[in-house]
This record gives structure tokens, C-alpha cells and sequence, in this order.
């Protein structure tokens, strides 16, 4: 990357742009020692912590208004807003944990920024999807990945094996690559995340609707259980034993291996597929360049509208009302939201912009996936649903090792309704 992705002169047209009519854009100087202001940026996100440090750089370069410092450590959100020491932007995973300040109305209104206005409504409604503050716009989605079934394209040729549409059409492949001595899916059960996001999230998420089962849940309040009109047992039976039906379709060791033996063994072409996100095709690549892979969403059920694909908001953009410092926040979250600036970004991560037009995915690794995020075919994952009380990655381990449905169904219906008593 070069020291200056835009020209100062560029930069100062643009972001800086919002200038108040006869007064300095900022105010409340820091303490940068150059008269500029201050301010803290939050993003920990390891594998592109060095990637925004060159941003930072570049706009700190680019102007003489405001000094970014780069957070990247891996800090809880929830101390420093206690102590009432946020930071001044952040570039975060947006999660359950954050979506709490939201429904706090700890964040500012960004919804008079231009930038909003280019935001896909689909991609916002995920905000929406964990919390809402009154009818303000308290986040800008920034990236979002998309998960699917990473299949090794080699070994689908091989065995004559097309894509799967539907839920029988992925069970025959199953049954076609375990014929010939081919792992049809590798799981790694020991890192319980894996289950929840890959196994748990994708059959879930083609087979119902996560976001309206939970959105149903929630309205229940303290009558939730496993008697309500809306329950795990009742709305997650069906996708359970799915999970379940493919358990006979992976390898003897899932028990006993993590993610990175995942991403060995397929990178190795000791598996047909892989239920993992885009995180993991930069690891196999590593292992192995020369594998040839792409993307498809897993199907859940017999009808191929159904299918949708799972995704993260994996950064997204907030400031919070707490900090002092809200003009100079403004100004780089513009620099950021610049589409050469964020659509870089997402096409060297294997993720989307959020924008509407956003440019489409180029890589073959992932294009596979393009359809769904044009026409909002997408979830957020029913794991990332629970709070921290409910231990469901706990629970998903001992469903995939026991194989009690009844049983993990149960479990999650008892949790809940205790949970929305206290909550009451």
C-alpha cells in the first residue's frame, strides 16, 4: 500500500467537506500537540489490524484537522462505557454485545449522514434484527461476510458431482463421495464456534426463519417456554434432526479436532466440504495455493427459493454519545465510508460492501454466493441470537456427541424462559 491512498487536496473535498458555515469544523482541541483533535478508533479485528493502521496513517497524513489514534487491543466493550470511556469511533464486530448499546441509546443518531443514505436497506435491517433505539440510525454497517459450504471444485468434478440445490440433492452427494473414500463434510466439534456457525446456523437458516422465530420469542417475554406457541422444540425440531441426518457424513475424528486440523485436512483434499466461512479460505490457501474452491449456500430444504446463506456484520461503524469529540469522529468515519476506501477493503477480506450498488464479488472462492447477497437472501446466524447466560456452543457439543434432540431442544426452551423471567 502506498504511504497516501488519496491525495490531501482529494481528501480535503471530501470528507473534510462538512465544514460548520463560518467556523472551524472541530471542536474541543485534543492533545496531539498540533492543535489538531484527538480522537480513539476502535478496531481489533486481528487479521487486518495492520491493514487499518495504514489507513489511519493515510488520513492522519491527509489533513491537519484530526489525529486517529488506532485501538487494537482486544478489549470488553462493556468497562469503558461504564467508566464513560468509549472510544470515539469504533469499526467493530457487530454482535448481541453491541447491539446493547443500541437498545440503551448509548450511540449517536447518524442518520442525517449521506452515508446512511447509501446504505442497502437489507443489510440495515440486520441492525434492526438485534435492537432498535426509537427510529434512529445508530449504526452503518460497514462489512458484511457471507458464509456458505466451501466445496473442493476438484473433487466435485471428479465424481461428477454438480452442486446441491436441494436438501436431497446435498444428502446424494454426501452419499456419492462417502462411496468413494471422501470425507463429504469435515467438522471440527472440539472448537465448539464451529458447530454454531457452521453446522447449527446453516441448516437452521435455510430451513425457517431465524430472525422471525426469534423476533416471536422475544415478544413472548416471561411466557416463553417449551409449551409456548413459539419454542425450540416446536419451530427447530425439523433443522435438528438435519443436523443430525449429517453427523452420518463426517469424519470419525470431528470430536477430537479444531479448526485449524479442519482447515489442514481440507486443504489436504482429505474432504468434499467444509462448513466454514471466508476467514477459513485464506488459512487453506496458505496450506495448500493450489486447491480449487468455491462457495455455495447449503440448502435446507427441497424447495431452492428457500435457500438463503448466513451472514456476519462483520465491522460496522458507530460513535458514542459519550464522546466529546463528534465532528472529528464524523469526519473519519467519512473517510472510511469513501467506496474506494471501504470497497478495497471488503474485496481484499473475501466480504461485501454494504452500500446499494456495491460492487460484486470478483473472486470465484466466493462468487458463488453473489445471488443471495443481491436479492437479501440472507440470515444472521440463530447463534448469534443467545446471551451469554444460555451456553448453547456447550449444548450444540454434547447435541452432536449425544445426538439427543429432545433432549438439546429441552434445554434451550428451560434456558430461555429462565432467562425471560430475569429479564422481565
Amino acid at each position: 500500500m502506498s504511504q497516501r491512498l488519496f491525495p490531501r487536496r482529494t481528501f480535503l473535498l471530501g470528507s473534510l467537506a462538512g465544514a460548520t458555515a463560518g467556523g472551524a469544523l472541530l471542536a474541543g482541541r485534543g492533545s496531539s500537540g498540533d492543535g489538531r483533535t484527538t480522537i480513539r478508533f476502535l478496531q481489533n479485528k486481528p487479521e487486518v489490524v495492520t491493514y487499518f493502521d495504514a489507513l489511519v496513517a493515510d488520513f492522519n497524513a491527509s489533513q491537519s484537522e484530526v489525529h486517529v489514534v488506532h485501538d487494537s487491543t482486544p478489549t470488553a466493550l462493556v468497562p469503558q462505557f461504564v467508566r464513560g470511556t468509549p472510544p470515539d469511533l469504533a469499526c467493530y464486530n457487530y454482535n448481541l454485545e453491541a447491539s446493547r448499546f443500541v437498545a440503551r441509546g448509548a450511540l449517536s443518531n447518524l442518520g442525517g449522514l449521506a452515508d446512511a443514505r447509501r446504505i442497502d436497506p437489507g443489510v440495515q435491517d440486520l441492525v434492526a434484527q438485534y435492537a432498535q433505539y426509537k427510529s434512529q440510525t445508530s449504526v452503518l454497517p460497514y462489512s458484511i461476510t457471507a458464509a456458505g459450504v466451501i466445496y473442493n471444485k476438484d473433487v466435485f468434478e471428479k465424481f461428477g458431482v454438480s452442486v446441491p440445490r436441494t436438501w436431497s440433492e446435498l444428502l446424494a452427494a454426501c452419499r456419492t463421495f462417502k462411496s468413494k473414500g471422501i470425507v463429504p463434510v469435515v467438522q471440527t466439534f472440539k472448537d465448539t464456534w464451529t458447530i454454531s456457525q457452521g453446522l447449527f446456523d446453516y441448516v437452521s437458516g435455510s430451513a425457517l426463519d431465524v430472525a422471525g422465530f426469534f423476533s416471536r420469542l422475544q415478544a413472548l417475554g416471561p411466557d416463553a417456554g417449551p409449551n409456548a406457541e413459539v419454542s425450540f422444540s416446536k419451530d427447530f425440531g425439523d433443522a435438528v434432526e438435519k443436523m443430525l441426518a449429517l453427523l452420518a457424513y463426517t469424519n470419525r475424528d470431528a470430536p477430537s479436532r479444531n479448526y485449524a486440523d479442519g482447515n489442514v485436512a481440507f486443504a489436504r483434499g482429505d474432504a468434499a466440504m467444509y462448513l466454514q466461512g471466508p476467514w477459513a479460505i485464506g488459512e487453506i490457501a496458505k496450506i495448500n495455493p493450489k486447491v480449487r474452491v468455491g462457495t455455495f449456500a447449503m440448502p435446507g430444504t427441497e424447495n431452492p427459493d428457500d435457500t438463503k446463506v448466513r451472514v456476519n456484520l462483520d465491522l460496522a461503524l458507530w460513535i458514542p454519545n459519550a464522546s466529546s469529540k463528534q465532528d472529528a469522529a464524523r469526519a473519519f468515519l467519512r473517510y472510511l465510508m469513501r467506496p474506494d476506501v471501504m470497497d478495497t477493503y471488503n474485496a481484499k477480506n473475501l466480504a461485501w460492501s454494504t452500500t446499494k450498488n456495491a460492487p460484486k464479488a470478483k473472486d470465484e472462492r466466493v462468487s458463488g454466493l453473489q445471488p443471495y447477497v443481491d436479492a437479501a437472501r440472507f440470515y444472521q446466524g440463530a447463534g448469534t441470537y443467545f446471551p451469554g447466560g444460555i451456553p448453547v456452543l456447550n449444548y450444540l457439543q454434547e447435541l452432536v456427541l449425544s445426538r439427543n434432540a429432545k433432549a438439546f431442544l429441552t434445554q434451550l426452551d428451560d434456558d430461555w424462559a429462565r432467562y425471560a423471567q430475569r429479564n422481565a
